[in-house]
C-alpha cells in the first residue's frame, strides 16, 4: 500500500553506485558521529585527571559534563532549519570547526570557568553531527535500506563511545588530558574538510518556511506523533538510565565493585552496536514482509517495558545479564529516526530528526533528574549504597510513564490493523 505522505525523491539527483555512496557519502558523516559520540562521554574517562588538575567538586564535575549535552539541545532546531536549506556537508565543516576550536580552549583552559565555556562550545559545533548523517543518507539510499544503513551509523557512534574507555585511557600514558584535546581538536577539523571535500552536492531544498512554521509543520505531522507517541519516552528512558544510573544500579544494588562495573559498561557498548545493526536488520526483513516499522518498534517498545519489570521485581538470577539487556533491547528506540526519514517528506526531513533529537535530549535530562529525586527519598547505608527499592520504586514510575504509548498503539491497531502493517511504498 502507499503511504499517503511519502518521501520526496531528490529532483534531478546523478546516481551514485554503492561504493560511492559508503566512500562520500556514510563514512565521512559516520567519522563525525563517531568524533561526536566519543567527546560526549569522553570526560568520564578523564574525571580523575580534571578533578585533580583545577580541584573540582563533584557538583562542578557533573555541571562541566552536562554543559555538553545543554549546547548540544540547543543546537538542534537551528541546525535542523541549516540542514533542509543548505545541505549536511556545507553546515557541517563551520560547525566541526566550530567544535575543533572549543576542544583547543578545552586544551588550554586554566580556569573551571574556561573549560565550562569550551565544554559547551563543543557540545554546540558537534550538535549536528548525527543529524547531518541522517539527512545525507536519506537523500542518498533507497528508503527499504534506511533501517540497516541507520543501524550501522548508530553501531558506528557505539564504537566512538567506546573508544573513550580503554582506548583513551591507553591515549593517556603517552599524553595528558591537554594533549588529547589537542588531537580532538585537530580530528574536529580533519573530518569537516573531509566532509565539505567529498559530498557530492545535495538537491535543493523545497522550501524555505521560518523557524515556528518548520515546528509546527513537523509536529502537526501524523507520521511524526505517531512515532513520538510510542517511541519517545522510552527513548528517553535508554538515554537518561544507560547513561548514569545503570552503573549506579550495579553497584547499588548488584554490589559489584568499580572494576566489575567498569567492565559491564563497556559489554552495555558492545551491546549498543550489535543492538543497532540487528535492529536495522530485523526491520528491513519486516519490511520485505509487509510489516511496517512502527510495528517494530512497538514490538521492540513492549520488550522493553519487559526488561525494565525485572528491574522492579528485582530480578536475582543474573544481574550482569540484565544490565546488558537494558543496553541491547534498548537501542529499538532508534528506529524513530528511520520512521522519520521514511514518511515525512524530504523537505522536513532535517528540521524533523532534529526536532525529534531536541525532545529526547530534553527528556533524557527530565529522567535523569527525575529517577535521582526518587531514589534520594531513601536513606544509604553507611557505604553510600541506596536500597533496592529505592531503584524499584523508580524504574516502577518509568515504566507507567511509557504503558500509555504502547496502549495507545495497540488500540489503534485493533481499529485499523490494515494500515498499521503496512509499509510506505515510495516512489
Amino acid at each position: 500500500m502507499r503511504d499517503p505522505l511519502p518521501l520526496a525523491t531528490p529532483p534531478a539527483a546523478p546516481p551514485l553506485s554503492g561504493r560511492a555512496v559508503f566512500v562520500l557519502v556514510f563514512l565521512p558523516f559516520a567519522l563525525g558521529h563517531f568524533l561526536s559520540s566519543l567527546m560526549r562521554t569522553v570526560n568520564a574517562t578523564l574525571a580523575p585527571q580534571l578533578v585533580a588538575a583545577l580541584a573540582l567538586t563533584p557538583g562542578q564535575l557533573g555541571l562541566l559534563t552536562s554543559a555538553f549535552f545543554l549546547a548540544f539541545a540547543l543546537a538542534q532546531l537551528p541546525v535542523g532549519m541549516a540542514l533542509d536549506r543548505w545541505g549536511p556537508a556545507k553546515v557541517q565543516l563551520p560547525m566541526l570547526l566550530l567544535a575543533g576550536v572549543g576542544a583547543l580552549a578545552f586544551a588550554g583552559g586554566q580556569t573551571f570557568g574556561q573549560l565550562l565555556v569550551a565544554r559547551a562550545v563543543i557540545g554546540l559545533g558537534l550538535g549536528g553531527c548525527f543529524m547531518s548523517a541522517v539527512k545525507a543518507i536519506s537523500s542518498w539510499i533507497a528508503p527499504a535500506r534506511l533501517p540497516s544503513v541507520q543501524g550501522y551509523l548508530i553501531a558506528v557512534g557505539g564504537l566512538g563511545a567506546a573508544a573513550a574507555t580503554l582506548p583513551v585511557r591507553l591515549a593517556l600514558h603517552y599524553m595528558d588530558w591537554r594533549g588529547l584535546f589537542l588531537w580532538l581538536a585537530a580530528a574536529a577539523a580533519i573530518i569537516g574538510l573531509l566532509i565539505r571535500a567529498l559530498s557530492p552536492p545535495q538537491p535543493p531544498a523545497a522550501g524555505k518556511a521560518g523557524l515556528r512554521e518548520a515546528m509546527r509543520a513537523v509536529y502537526r505531522h501524523p507520521a511524526f506523533r505517531e512515532v513520538a507517541t510510542l517511541v519517545l519516552i522510552p527513548h528517553t528512558v535508554f538515554f537518561g538510565i544507560q547513561g548514569l544510573w545503570i552503573s549506579r544500579w550495579l553497584s547499588d544494588v548488584a554490589r559489584y565493585p568499580e572494576d566489575a562495573v567498569t567492565y559491564l559498561l563497556y559489554l552495555g557498548m558492545a551491546a549498543v552496536i550489535f543492538g543497532a545493526i540487528a535492529v536495522g536488520m530485523i526491520t528491513e526483513w519486516a519490511g520485505r514482509r509487509g510489516i511496517a516499522p512502527i510495528t517494530v518498534a512497538a514490538a521492540g517498545v513492549a520488550l522493553f517495558l519487559a526488561v525494565q519489570l525485572a528491574f522492579v521485581c528485582n530480578w536475582r538470577p543474573s544481574y550482569q545479564l540484565l544490565s546488558v539487556l537494558f543496553t541491547l533491547v534498548g537501542t529499538v528506540t532508534g528506529i524513530e529516526y528511520t520512521i522519520v526519514a521514511q514518511r515525512l517528506p524530504g523537505a522536513l526531513t532535517g528540521r524533523a530528526a532534529t526536532c525529534l533529537n531536541l525532545l529526547i535530549f530534553l527528556g533524557a535530562f527530565a529522567v535523569q533528574a527525575g529517577f535521582g529525586l526518587v531514589v534520594g527519598c531513601w536513606r544509604p547505608d553507611l557505604l553510600g549504597h541506596y536500597p533496592a527499592p529505592a531503584y524499584q520504586v523508580a524504574f516502577g514510575a518509568l515504566v507507567l510513564l511509557q504503558l500509555p504509548g504502547l496502549i495507545w498503539f495497540m488500540r489503534r491497531r485493533r481499529r485499523n490493523p490494515v494500515k498499521l502493517n503496512s509499509c510506505p511504498t515510495i516512489s
